[in-house]
């Protein structure tokens, strides 16, 4: 009786610690998931965040909630949008890695970037 019951405990423990790792580990997106997202808002003539880092795969939109037109252009030209005037929003899908640095074209000084991991 009593082998069986250390039987037991030992099923038991390593059926926790099983659990334990099922539970833990990173959940691995699958077909049909939604895609990641993320939002930059263009305010009081900035970028936010300046920097946003995000998975590849995300979509990230701006929207300009500024009263004046602005744009987003990245300093390689992988993306570049058209003048956005208030609440008009811009897309782009970020598939490779690296440091995308953008600004606007109609206010140099601003200036943000993205960072694709």
């Amino acid at each position: 009786m009593k082998k069986t019951k250390w039987m037991f405990g030992v099923v038991l423990t390593v059926l926790a610690a099983f659990a334990t790792i099922a539970v833990t580990q990173p959940r691995v997106a699958k077909a049909g998931d939604q895609p990641a997202s993320a939002e930059v808002k263009i305010d009081n003539f900035s970028f936010g965040p300046t920097t946003l880092t995000i998975a590849a795969g995300t979509t990230v939109t701006w929207k300009n909630n500024d009263d004046v037109p602005h744009t987003v252009v990245s300093d390689d030209k992988v993306f570049k949008s058209k003048a956005l005037d208030t609440d008009d929003k811009y897309s782009y899908t970020f598939t490779k890695p690296g440091t995308y640095n953008y600004f606007c074209s109609v206010h140099p000084k601003m200036i943000a970037k993205i960072v694709v991991q």
